[in-house]
């Protein structure tokens, strides 16, 4: 048997999190570099799998198939497409970071506090969400994609709902209720979703008598399969709709500026940049590719949707004073983006979408991780309380200024290359709401430097006076981040090249091919 690859990627981290839950209470520290190093080894794991991916080979590789719950046809299945390949590799470069950005983030509170922080519980919670979440990228089992797609919800309810930001402008119990209230609500919002899924999920098997995701699509493709057409329909918004709550699309968004408010800034980093593309991924792999004459019958619905969540999100960031709340609503109006590009039915609007997840994910990670150290420092999230920083920590400036420019999708920078083809494959099918789409970048624009005068520039406040510039830890984090934005911004074909072929694949699933332009014939 060759070497189960996709297998280690997933359990190498679980088993660091049983590990590091395990390391003793006096040993904090060791329990800090043990998940270090963990993820450091899942990400080598993870380079491996993105090297040994053969973009024109076959569509699944690295396949592992193993008999699970006999009587129920359920299958251990695994499998990457260029689109899973490289959101596996996403997740697994950030984990590092955002172990390294929250050092600190769960060091035992003040002498008198009434709340205690596990050191290693933290640690073993991001471990645990980053195996869920690559076992997610991997299955090709439906029903094993939904264990893990809702099994991830509980590490992040304790990370959300345990670990919250100390910078809190009413104290620490106004803080801590507010913190239960998000946990709480990101929990009801996704297990509401994932019932409404497993429904899902029980009808699929009824009609298609197996989970596995290759022989349904198989099926369907060969007319062995034919499901009648108001079935296929309920049975697709019983997915849409759980990964539209997890993506967040509007109007199931609501739980997301909650919890990115209310969280640590790595956590919130590990929800909008890792565990919420679970979200739109399964979109590209299950939606379309299970049931592509129902995901062509909604996509106007889901398109007008998708502006909404671009225009109503930016034009909420613009009027935030909360910084990390404002990074939420942005994210929102990206997620908007990459959901618009998904069901613009084009290969580039596809190839944009996959590419947004990517780098989305990145800027994200840059500018949220910044802001976590400029808070801080300062012990608070709001925007006012800030000026002149530029000042006094020049350093933690520029970065936070690079990683609003990538937000607002400056050229040269990894997300202007994902929104520009985004927006190009949705011009080619649907011109108005391109248009009206662009409109999105002007708020983000709006947003960002808004953000950035207010905090960074200006007359020096007393309070960030004596601010320090970024640590040597702080800049090992960031500066990662900032190389990649500025390499995928300028050289994004190393990505592109392993997702084409995988888009082309999603295109033939729904029978799709990209509208011809037209030409005026020559007088």
């Amino acid at each position: 048997m060759s070497f189960p690859l996709l297998t280690a990627t997933a359990v190498l981290p679980a088993i660091g999190a049983v590990a590091t839950a395990a390391v003793p209470a006096a040993k904090r520290d060791a329990a800090k570099w043990l998940a270090l190093l963990v993820s450091l080894a899942t990400l080598v794991l993870a380079v491996v799998v993105l090297v040994r991916f053969d973009p024109d080979g076959a569509r699944y590789q690295l396949t592992e198939s193993h008999a699970w719950i006999k009587d129920f046809g359920v299958r251990y299945e695994l499998g990457v497409d260029g689109i899973g390949a490289v959101l596996v590799a996403l997740t697994a470069v950030l984990i590092p970071f955002i172990v390294l950005a929250g050092w600190h983030d769960a060091d035992p509170l003040e002498t008198g506090s009434r709340r205690w922080r596990p050191t290693q519980g933290f640690f073993a919670l991001i471990l645990a969400v980053e195996a869920m979440v690559i076992l997610s990228f991997e299955a090709t089992d439906v029903f094993l994609f939904y264990i893990f797609f809702e099994a991830m919800l509980i590490p992040m309810y304790f990370l959300i709902g345990g670990f919250g930001d100390r910078a809190h402008e009413h104290g620490e119990e106004v803080a801590s209720t507010q913190r239960s209230y998000a946990a709480v609500k990101f929990l009801l919002y996704n297990l509401v979703g994932g019932l409404i899924m497993l429904a899902a999920v029980i009808g699929l098997y009824v009609v298609a008598g197996n989970f596995s995701l290759q022989e349904i699509a198989e099926a369907r493709a060969n007319g062995s399969l034919d499901m009648a057409t108001d079935t296929e329909r309920w049975l697709f918004l019983g997915f849409f709709f759980a990964f539209a709550v997890k993506a967040p699309l509007w109007p199931l968004h609501t739980w997301l500026p909650n919890a990115m408010g209310e969280a640590t800034a790595p956590v919130a980093v590990l929800i909008t940049a890792v565990v919420d593309k679970v979200g739109t991924f399964a979109m590209l792999r299950f939606c379309l590719q299970l049931f592509p004459e129902a995901s062509k019958w909604a996509t106007p619905v889901i398109l007008v949707l998708a502006l909404i969540s671009i225009i109503y999100g930016a034009l909420l960031a613009v009027g935030q004073r909360d910084i990390k709340r404002l990074v939420a609503y942005a994210s929102i109006s990206h997620f908007g983006f990459i959901i618009l590009g998904i069901f613009a039915m084009t290969s580039q609007g596809q190839s944009g979408a996959t590419l947004y997840m990517v780098n989305h994910g990145i800027s994200t990670a840059a500018l949220m991780l910044v802001a976590g150290f400029l808070i801080s420092r300062r012990g608070s999230r709001l925007i006012a309380d800030y000026g002149g920083v530029q000042k006094v920590a020049p350093v933690l400036a520029g970065t936070f200024l690079i990683g609003g420019l990538a937000t607002l999708s400056l050229p040269g920078l990894a997300p202007f290359v994902s929104e520009f083809l985004v927006l190009v494959g949705t011009f080619a099918r649907y011109p108005a709401i391109g248009i009206i789409a662009t409109f999105g970048i002007v708020l983000a624009a709006l947003y960002t430097l808004v953000l950035y005068q207010r905090t960074m520039t200006g007359p020096v406040k007393t309070e960030v006076a004596k601010m320090p510039d970024l640590r040597a830890r702080e800049l090992v984090v960031v500066a990662p981040l900032v190389v990649l934005l500025i390499f995928l911004g300028v050289y994004p074909k190393p990505v592109t090249d392993i997702v084409n072929p995988a888009v082309q694949q999603t295109m033939s699933d729904v029978q799709k091919k990209d509208p011809q332009p037209e030409v005026e014939a020559a007088k």
